[in-house]
């Protein structure tokens, strides 16, 4: 390598070694137990919990995926997605946030699917068992995601086996999420939204640079067909883009009512007063980030376009126009080369700091939800973080092997995940929260009815419907939804005991507003 790819390199490793270093230095901090592992002890201030909850959800594809398909596909299923992520993030801290935090200490809940059972006292533990097995299927693939991002980053940059860099990266995310559990996971998710602002808007600016300047930007996307059309795709597309398909794209929001490395951070805030501040924060960055991440597709179409960059004939591989970006700025002098590392250490955090959060989420399932819960069996502190710590290992194991594959779409799995989450636990986590008759067997048939409808519609129905060709997680949110309403309509009302803690949450809420 070069003298500038060493520089690139180094500032990678001391970035990586930081983030051990919190690890290590949380993991003596984060106190004892289960709730401390998985909650901190509900200590965190309103600027961790905001930031730390949206760099845990915006994960590698808001530094690859979006980028990639903007650049690719033009600029309306990007945009569309975007409205439709800052609506649903606003309205998830609006109307979510302070109940399910009221409610979670209320009822001792550490975990979201074992909120679920305790909302309904429900003594089997179906509820969390059921949204155990759908976190540990739908959170594999979306770790796996994850790794897919490392790969691409090492591979495209350093000309390393694709296979050895994703397996080098999901090896550091794993020893510092060990190692610290939640506390740790929340402050580097933290640090690394910071960083994640710094690669944008350094990869704007230096892209334009490179691309002549922004009248050449922007004439180079206006000369390209539909390509900044809000209702109709690019060249590179096919067909128009209508009200259905604008409809389904905006249905992204939906997802973040049922999504748990996000609500997690709800219920660990210190202080429920303070998620209004946390709120505001939040919203305001999501919207600053994807923004920049559309723009940063824009000017990488501009550079690919002239020959500077590329060419990409898939998303897979238009989702490395920011490395091809960082890799220009690293070549132009050492102090460039470090700038350069640290917008590729950002794509590092915005994956590092989703993937965290899903292995501790995946962790919780199993020895929370599942072995304490579902199958009874008591087990001391330490065991139980013994179990999480070795479901953490599992879980990136199986991601892993997904991961193999170097032509995968960071984008598509992660939408896969998400409309998952969002169909499975959405609804009922609206319904748990704001209507007082649902019921237990309501409360499964919609989580069973979201999760299995995401599937069908995936695999079954969109290849082979033309006209239902949208986003499952559309019609599998409604539908689940309409289960959970009719069910509860027609099985016994929950018991005076559920009601009057909804009562008592409720009257709390009312007497706040």
């Amino acid at each position: 390598m070069q003298a500038n790819e060493w520089v690139v390199l180094f500032t990678i490793i001391g970035y990586m070694a930081l983030i051990v270093g919190v690890g290590i230095y949380f993991s003596r901090r984060a106190g004892h137990g289960a709730a401390a592992f998985f909650l901190g002890g509900r200590s965190l201030g309103p600027l961790v919990t905001a930031m730390s909850a949206e760099a845990s959800d915006m994960s590698g594809w808001l530094l690859m995926g979006m980028p990639g398909l903007a650049l690719l596909c033009g600029t309306a299923e990007a945009v569309w997605t975007a409205l439709g992520l800052a609506v649903g993030t606003y309205l998830n801290w609006l109307i979510v946030a302070r109940r399910l935090r009221r409610y979670t200490v209320l009822t001792g809940s550490i975990t979201v699917p074992d909120f679920f059972s305790r909302r309904f006292q429900d003594e089997r533990h179906i509820l969390s068992t059921l949204g155990a097995a759908m976190i540990i299927v739908f959170f594999v693939p979306y770790t796996a995601s994850g790794f897919v991002t490392c790969g691409k980053l090492f591979s495209t940059l350093f000309g390393m086996s694709y296979v050895r860099a994703m397996l080098l990266s999901a090896a550091i995310i794993v020893l510092y999420t060990t190692l610290g559990g939640f506390l740790a996971a929340s402050v580097t998710d933290y640090l690394q939204s910071l960083l994640m602002t710094v690669a944008l808007l350094a990869v704007i600016g230096f892209g334009t640079v490179y691309a002549g300047g922004v009248g050449a930007v922007v004439d180079n996307a206006r000369s390209i067909p539909q390509y900044l059309s809000l209702t109709a795709v690019s060249e590179a597309g096919a067909g128009s883009f209508g009200f259905l398909s604008i409809l389904s794209t905006m249905a992204w929001g939906l997802g973040y009512f049922g999504v748990p490395h996000v609500l997690v951070r709800f219920m660990a805030i210190r202080k429920e007063e303070e998620l209004t501040l946390a709120r505001r924060i939040g919203s305001v960055w999501v919207v600053i980030s994807m923004a920049a991440a559309i723009v940063i597709g824009v000017v990488g179409r501009a550079l690919m376009d002239g020959g500077i960059l590329g060419p990409y004939g898939s998303t897979a591989e238009s989702e490395t126009v920011l490395v091809g970006i960082a890799s220009r700025i690293g070549s132009s002098g050492p102090l460039l080369a470090v700038l350069a590392g640290l917008i590729l250490a950002g794509i590092l955090a915005a994956t590092m700091s989703t993937a965290d959060s899903q292995l501790l989420t995946a962790a919780s399932a199993v020895s929370e939800d599942l072995i304490k819960g579902a199958f009874g069996r008591r087990m001391q502190e330490k065991q139980s973080l013994w179990i999480a710590r070795g479901t953490v290992v599992a879980v990136s194991l199986v991601a892993a092997i997904l991961a193999l594959d170097p032509g995968s779409s960071v984008f598509q799995i992660v939408s896969f995940a998400w409309a998952g989450f969002g169909a499975a636990f959405g609804p009922l986590m609206l319904f748990c929260l704001f209507w007082k008759q649902t019921t237990l067997p309501g409360a499964v048939a919609g989580m069973v009815t979201g999760g299995a409808t995401v599937f069908l519609w995936k695999f079954l129905i969109r290849p082979n419907v033309a006209f239902l060709d949208f986003y499952e997680l559309l019609p599998a949110f409604l539908l689940s939804a309409l289960v959970i309403y009719g069910v509860s309509r027609l099985t016994a009302a929950p018991s005076a005991a559920v009601q009057a803690c909804f009562d008592r949450v409720r009257e709390k809420q009312t007497a706040r507003l």
